[in-house]
């Protein structure tokens, strides 16, 4: 974490260095010499009364106001929505002494910890778990004659659990900055003004700037209404207590193979569908072909190229119809086809605000939206709808409020995950991504099989990738992007994230040193073929 005051630029091996004319770092007791002017901590005490529905960050108490009427309460900085992208703006605001509230209608925390990211890993760590114990007789493991099998009510504890912990933690994070937190859902209007609709009533807010972070909802399409036994989204299936038999998952992104994956381990039969020509959008070819042909040894369906017309649901089940005359009985459809902007739920009523036709709100590279003072972050605007690219969002905001110029976030360079078996993670440009942009590529694969860990471990699927640009003289330099896919790649891209956004050569990461015997070692051999000298490869 880079020091309060310090710019950060990504170039290859530069140290963040003072930047002219930035704030000093804070000093122990929070004050700041702030050459810009802007005041940092509200001047005045924190009230003594809040109006309904008012959580004091302090105590986390529940404070109502008195039979007086509304009182309107005043902030630095008031996030409305406690998502991942709203949560971090306010916490990050707050530890530089700016006055933060934060307006939640539902659960701090958000789509994330709550519906999304933190439930679905853990229910795929119980496919891991169960996955393991199968194939635990190559280890001279036994199990006896008992089969092993999972009981997704224990899961679903386990998965609650998980979850309480982390939100205990967070809500106690945001009292210890005294961040006030307040129930209900804020209607920005003109003049800054948020009015928070609560369970006790409204509750008048006014700040000097907002931060809208109203999140996502799961999409669906027409002829799939959600019903929540037959058709379901991803809020419903991560409280699933009985394993179906039959699946048709709708969607082959990032969430709909994951949910595949993750099904086809608990002994689902699954039928996977997607209407573009490969599973994966977005991956680079390679590495969506190594984990189709994952899911084929795994007997899990792909459908590829496929158009989804609708179903026919009759006695419990239901007939999905795909393609050209295709069709398949399922037990439960999965839609995974993406989520749907809340570009309009936080009122904007004569506002400038603007909510293009998705759904997302308008910004610039500044995250700053047409009314003045307002900023926009998470999945509530086009960039990728990644927890990390809002934590990223929520604290580029807060720099740019204190006049701290941060460089824009570039969303072809941010960390990619997808968690299902192989996992896959990436960061920087496809193969096809790097040659449309105009670059003259060099590129170096490897494949699992030959690498020791991975075959300890038993699981060689997967393969490294890396993407250079071809330099003046003909040879490998610049890394435009590194593509993993394999056991535990989300726990590897580290090196190779930085490897692109500190633009550095294939020369300069293959003079680091890789630990021998890991699965991370696989970049590293990778980045050194491409300097025309390889090891094993």
């Amino acid at each position: 974490v880079l020091e309060q005051g310090r710019s950060y630029r990504p170039r290859r091996h530069r140290h963040p260095s003072r930047a002219p004319g930035r704030p000093e770092s804070p000093s122990r007791s929070g004050s700041y010499h702030d050459p810009t002017g802007y005041r940092r901590r509200r001047e005045h005490p924190r009230p003594d009364h809040f109006g309904p529905g008012v959580r004091d960050g302090a105590t986390g108490g529940l404070h109502r106001a008195g039979s007086g009427g509304a009182v309107t309460l005043r902030h630095d900085l008031l996030v409305v929505g406690g998502g991942p992208a709203g949560y971090a703006a306010a916490l990050y605001g707050a530890a530089t002494g700016l006055d933060v509230g934060l307006v939640e209608e539902g659960r701090i925390g958000g789509t994330c910890l709550h519906l999304g990211c933190i439930p679905a890993k853990e229910l795929l760590e119980t496919a891991s778990v169960l996955r393991t114990v199968r194939d635990a007789s190559q280890f001279g493991v036994s199990t006896g004659d008992h089969k092993p099998v999972v009981d997704l009510a224990v899961s679903q504890q386990r998965k609650q659990e998980v979850i309480d912990g982390l939100a205990g933690g967070l809500s106690s994070l945001l009292a210890g900055r005294n961040v006030t937190v307040y129930d209900g859902t804020g209607r920005l209007g003109v003049d800054h003004v948020v009015t928070v609709d609560g369970p006790n009533g409204s509750t008048v807010v006014v700040a000097d700037h907002i931060v809208l972070a109203t999140g996502s909802t799961p999409r669906t399409i027409p002829g799939f209404e959600v019903d929540g036994t037959l058709v379901v989204t991803s809020d419903e299936l991560l409280s699933l207590l009985e394993v179906p038999d039959r699946v048709a998952v709708i969607g082959a992104g990032a969430i709909g193979c994951e949910f595949a994956s993750m099904l086809a381990d608990y002994g689902s039969t699954i039928s996977l569908l997607e209407a573009l020509p490969e599973i994966l959008p977005g991956c680079d070819a390679d590495v969506a072909g190594a984990v189709r042909r994952s899911f084929h040894r795994r007997q899990i369906s792909v459908h590829a190229g496929v158009v989804v017309h609708g179903h026919d649901p009759a006695g419990g089940v239901t007939t999905v119809r795909f393609g050209n005359d295709e069709a398949v009985e399922v037990d439960l459809v999965v839609m995974a086809v993406g989520r749907q902007p809340r570009g309009d739920s936080a009122g904007l009523v004569d506002t400038r605000v603007v909510v293009d036709d998705r759904g997302f709100i308008q910004v610039d590279d500044r995250l700053r939206t047409g009314e003045p003072g307002v900023y926009a972050v998470g999945d509530v605007v086009a960039t990728p709808q990644l927890a990390h690219v809002g934590f990223a969002e929520g604290m580029f905001v807060v720099k740019d409020i204190l006049g701290e110029a941060p460089t824009p976030l570039d969303p072809t360079t941010v960390p990619w995950c997808i968690y299902s078996h192989p996992e896959v993670a990436f960061a920087g440009l496809t193969e096809a991504a790097a040659v449309e942009a105009g670059h003259d590529v060099v590129v170096s694969s490897h494949r699992l099989a030959g690498n020791g860990r991975a075959r300890i471990l038993g699981d060689t699927d997967g393969l490294v990738k890396v993407v250079a640009e071809r330099d003046s003289a003909g040879r490998a330099g610049r890394i435009l992007g590194v593509h993993l896919v394999g056991p535990w790649a989300t726990e590897q891209l580290g090196q190779g994230y930085l490897a692109v956004n500190w633009e550095a050569t294939v020369d300069e990461v293959a003079a680091f040193i890789q630990p021998h015997p890991t699965l991370s070692e696989m970049f590293g051999e990778t980045v050194l073929a491409l300097t025309g000298r390889p090891l094993h490869g």
